[in-house]
This record gives structure tokens, C-alpha cells and sequence, in this order.
């Protein structure tokens, strides 16, 4: 078994799922009381949010670059990043470490392929939405064209992870107004939906939807543990 390098604490709440995920498919996979090698590098959140609002991207690429070098030297054998959002400095990692990064958008275009879907809705942060660094990354490499919600709805979704979801609260108005602008989405021609932010899934999951939702923090956290056991690595 690999050891698989966490860069976790944006949140912690969605970091908490990753742990919990990567240990459960271990022990399903392997049985018994087994459990995952794994390491953990948690940032203060808070200031990785004043940074991202800021706009102080290069600030922000420091720290992920630092946090992924502190994994490699622990003797990690692979880097995973928990977060959507910070993947927007995902390449500034990469050319720093020399282990290998699963990218978040790989790990689920791969499950969106398997599904033959062409076009999916994007439900993430503002940053995640509006700018280029997932959406371009799903559409050159891959095929796979995304829709966003309009800008009131970005607004609303953006203060609902910032305001709630990162702090663990879950609102039931707040639900109902993701699965709102679900709706709409859908209407838009979206053939499923991708939760292109981690802590969104502590508010909806696939019982709540008519079509597809492609889970990025399972996806990422399970092709992890698929990548971690494969003896052929």
C-alpha cells in the first residue's frame, strides 16, 4: 500500500470526508481492520480565504507549494489536494514536487466518461465558476463541456459555502436553493451534476437529484485508494 499525502484544511470539514472516505474504501477493499497510509498537511483556512478574496494567488501557490514539499519529504508517494478551488495553482504544485499529483478534475472526468455525458453542470465556488482553471480542464482535455448557474445564482452558492458549508452548518433553505438552481442547470441542457466544490456534499448527495451528481470529493478520494493499492504503481 501507498501512502497518500493530504493537503487538507480548506475546510476541514470536507477534509473530515476525505479521511473517512480513503479509510472506508480501504478497509471494503482489503478487509479486516485494515486502514489507509496517510499523511496530513492542515492549513489555517482562514487565512487561505482571505488570500483567495484578496486575490493574492501567487501568496496562495507558496502555501500549497510548501504544504505539498513537506508531504514529499515525509515519504508520501502521491499528493492529493482537497479542494477544488485551490487546483487553480495545481500546475505550481506539480512543477515542484517529484511525486506524483492527482489532479481533482482527472479523477472525475474519468467517472463522467464511464457515464458517456458530454455536458455537466458546475456547482463550486465563484472563483471555481467564473474563472477558466476546471472548466478549460474538463473541455481540451477531455471533451466535457460545463454550464454554470447566472451570476445571482453564483453569488448565492458562493455565500452558502463560505457562510455555512465551510463551517459545518447545513441550512435547509439552503438546500433548497441549490437544488433550484440545479433545476435550472438541468433545464440549460445538463446532463448531470458535478459538485465541483468538496464541502458541497455536505449539503446534497445523488438521493437528492433526478440526474446524475458526480461527487468530486468521493471520486478524488476513492481513485487515491485505487492509485495507493495498485501493485503495479
Amino acid at each position: 500500500m501507498k501512502t497518500i499525502g493530504l493537503i487538507g484544511g480548506m475546510s476541514w470539514e470536507s477534509t473530515a470526508l476525505y479521511y473517512q472516505i480513503i479509510n472506508r474504501k480501504i478497509q471494503d477493499t482489503l478487509g479486516g481492520v485494515h486502514s489507509a497510509r496517510c499523511i496530513l498537511y492542515s492549513v489555517d483556512f482562514a487565512e487561505i480565504a482571505e488570500l483567495q478574496h484578496k486575490g493574492d494567488w501567487d501568496a496562495l501557490a507558496e502555501k500549497m507549494i510548501f504544504a505539498a514539499q513537506k508531504l514529499q519529504a515525509c515519504e508520501a508517494d502521491l499528493i492529493i489536494l482537497c479542494t477544488n478551488t485551490m487546483h487553480k495553482v495545481a500546475s505550481h504544485i506539480e512543477k515542484n514536487i517529484q511525486i506524483p499529483f492527482l489532479h481533482i478534475a482527472d479523477a472525475t472526468a474519468g467517472e463522467i466518461h464511464k457515464k458517456s455525458f458530454r455536458k455537466v453542470g458546475l456547482l463550486a465556488t465563484k472563483f471555481s465558476m467564473e474563472e477558466d482553471f476546471l472548466k478549460s480542464r474538463y473541455r481540451k482535455k477531455y471533451g466535457i463541456e460545463t454550464i454554470v448557474p447566472d451570476e445571482k445564482s453564483r453569488n448565492d452558492i458562493h455565500k452558502i459555502i463560505y457562510d455555512e458549508l465551510v463551517k459545518g452548518i447545513i441550512n435547509r433553505q439552503s438546500k433548497q436553493r441549490f437544488m433550484e438552481i440545479i433545476a435550472d442547470l438541468v433545464e440549460q441542457g445538463a446532463e448531470a451534476i458535478v459538485s465541483g466544490c468538496t464541502e458541497i456534499e455536505l449539503l446534497i448527495n445523488p438521493r437528492d437529484l433526478n440526474v446524475e451528481l458526480f461527487e468530486t470529493t468521493r471520486i478524488h478520494a476513492e481513485k487515491a485508494v485505487e492509485i495507493a493499492l495498485d501493485k503495479s504503481w
